[in-house]
């Protein structure tokens, strides 16, 4: 089974806290093969970050983009 795939059955099953796990992991593992650095997942999130708070002085008449922010932890 793939990450993906054990992350989806840990979800379902009500395990929400390993399947959260399993996603850091499968992010991880993306950032490494693709090659992404640090300083590269920092400027995403702050672009990110900075997407969020124009929205929020937006007409709120106007549908909200619902995409996930984005933290980086380390």
């Amino acid at each position: 089974a793939t990450l993906e795939e054990c992350r989806a059955a840990l979800a379902s099953g009500g395990n929400s806290e390993t399947a959260h796990l399993v996603s850091v992991a499968i992010l991880d593992l993306r950032l490494k093969l693709n090659r992404i650095t640090d300083a590269e997942l920092r400027a995403l999130c702050d672009e990110m970050s900075l997407d969020a708070a124009t929205d929020k002085t937006r007409d709120p008449k106007l549908p909200q983009r619902g995409r996930p922010l984005l933290r980086l932890v380390k």
